[in-house]
């Protein structure tokens, strides 16, 4: 897991100030945790994308955000709720989740929008 500012965020997943249309600039499938360090629900989020980070290794990019800090990056993606997730496949649009997934809703998101298989 790696923590992005605007800087890092506009090198590793998208330049919101030059692209009009979305364009991901990542090698895997990402998820950026939209989140604030006084937020309970991205406490509980926080452990569950931690394992998650390590059985994806090398397949999925898990990004995060503090809203608190980087507020132009979160108010450019209109994030208005936190936890909010966004998932990002590496063709076709990202998607937003709102509020705190369960362990089985990122495992269905990573399969379902990220086109990512767990080795088993």
């Amino acid at each position: 897991m790696e923590k992005l500012d605007k800087k890092t965020f506009i090198e590793k997943v998208f330049d919101f100030e030059k692209e009009k249309e979305w364009k991901y600039l990542g090698a895997v499938p990402a998820i950026v945790d939209f989140y604030a360090d006084w937020c309970g629900p991205c406490k509980m989020v926080a452990p569950i994308l931690e394992k998650i980070s390590n059985e994806y290794a090398g397949k999925l990019n898990i990004y995060k955000v503090d809203t608190d800090k980087e507020q132009e990056l979160a108010g450019s993606f209109g994030i208005q709720s936190i936890p909010s997730l966004l998932f990002i496949p590496m063709t076709g649009q990202p998607q937003m989740a709102r509020g705190a997934l369960d362990r089985g809703s990122f495992e269905k998101a990573i399969v379902d929008v990220l086109g990512v298989k767990k080795e088993s």
